[in-house]
């Protein structure tokens, strides 16, 4: 999950750096073509942010991470597509220095982290509109929701940790419905870059779940589990950058 979100990251601040490199002429002043023919092929990856509702908010304030897409054009316009996407959401941490070896001593201290995340998967259709340099868009998709807690253990000073144990997981049917709108920005070479953001709402159903400080150790070595039980939605607010991939053919 921590690669899954440095990759995430990485990809963003790729994505961003090419935006600031010098555009070509052409890019700076996109023709109506531009609008009204658009590449087959979207891909984008944004900074998301969690917002519980219902049931959900009582046990988690908010929750952040990575969210990214892949689009499917099935017309020149843009106006009807195939959508996926994937998040990964981090809704809470700790950290607590700890003996390792405890039972005989304390030569060597460890850091031991947990951390609750959420991992989302989706597929569906989305419709859009084309508003001068803008798109207006709106989305429907099913797939997955699937909560995990996870503890892992690093020496003290942010060294890369060397054990992981999965807590507590749960995880099944899930569905996101919303909307957002990309604003064409200009042109790396032949590939046009969007401002995206949007906003869907994410239900996951009833769900089991750890929040922080949901894990207790006890005197003879075990651990005891706080599990929640609650609907699991949430608002997903999401802001990043999509760029047009060019196919070769229509559109490109």
């Amino acid at each position: 999950m921590q690669l899954l979100r440095s990759a995430g990251l990485a990809a963003l601040s790729i994505l961003l750096a090419q935006f600031a490199l010098p555009m070509p002429a052409s890019g700076q002043a996109p023709g109506p073509d531009a609008v009204e023919t658009v590449p087959r092929m979207h891909a984008g990856v944004s900074l998301a942010l969690a917002q519980p509702r219902g049931e959900f908010d009582d046990y988690v304030n908010v929750g952040g991470g990575i969210h990214g897409f892949f689009r499917w054009n099935l017309d020149e316009r843009g106006l009807a597509g195939l959508r996926i996407h994937a998040g990964f959401l981090n809704y809470g941490n700790e950290t607590q220095e700890v003996c390792l070896g405890a039972p005989v001593g304390c030569r060597i201290e460890v850091d031991l982290t947990t951390s609750n995340n959420i991992l989302l998967l989706g597929l569906g259709p989305e419709i859009g509109i084309p508003v001068g340099a803008a798109r207006v868009y709106a989305n429907v998709s099913v797939g997955l929701g699937y909560f995990a807690t996870d503890s892992r253990v690093g020496g003290t000073g942010d060294q890369e940790p060397f054990a992981t144990t999965q807590n507590y997981s749960d995880g099944g049917f899930a569905w996101n419905t919303g909307g957002g709108v990309e604003l064409l920005l200009g042109r790396i070479q032949q590939y046009p870059v969007a401002l995206d953001f949007g906003v869907s709402y994410q239900g996951n159903g009833r769900r089991e779940y750890l929040t922080r400080g949901g894990i207790t150790d006890l005197p003879d070595g075990s651990i005891e589990l706080d599990v929640k039980r609650s609907e699991a939605d949430f608002l997903l607010w999401r802001l990043g950058v999509s760029v047009g991939l060019h196919t070769g053919g229509a559109g490109s």
